[in-house]
């Protein structure tokens, strides 16, 4: 099982946490293969384990907020085959672009 954060992810994710006043484009896509969840995420807080980012949790409904990493983490170590990273995922546009998509079509198209 590959993880889903590397160093140069976690250190995009860290800057973007310390510039909060602008509308990041995504670092990461991270989704359930075996399931509907998926979570594009473009921050971390540098003092603690709270990313930031859409969450869509295959309801229907996805909006912009706040998941705790190492819940991310453990559900993962308790599925099969883990959650996976989207190793060809490059988000190009501000996160608010891929939110109002995903609220449009009901799910994260990305």
């Amino acid at each position: 099982m590959r993880p889903l954060f590397d160093a140069t992810s976690l250190e995009l994710l860290l800057a973007n946490g310390r510039n909060r006043d602008q509308d990041h484009a995504p670092v990461i896509k991270v989704f359930n293969p075996t399931g509907a969840q998926t979570w594009l995420l473009s921050e971390l807080d540098p003092y603690g384990d709270t990313l930031f980012g859409l969450c869509d949790l295959g309801f229907g409904e996805p909006e912009m907020g706040y998941v705790s990493m190492s819940e991310l983490l453990e559900v993962s170590r308790r599925l099969p085959i883990g959650l996976e990273r989207d190793l060809y995922f490059q988000g190009t546009r501000p996160l608010s672009v891929y939110a109002g998509e995903a609220r449009a079509a009901g799910r994260i198209t990305a």
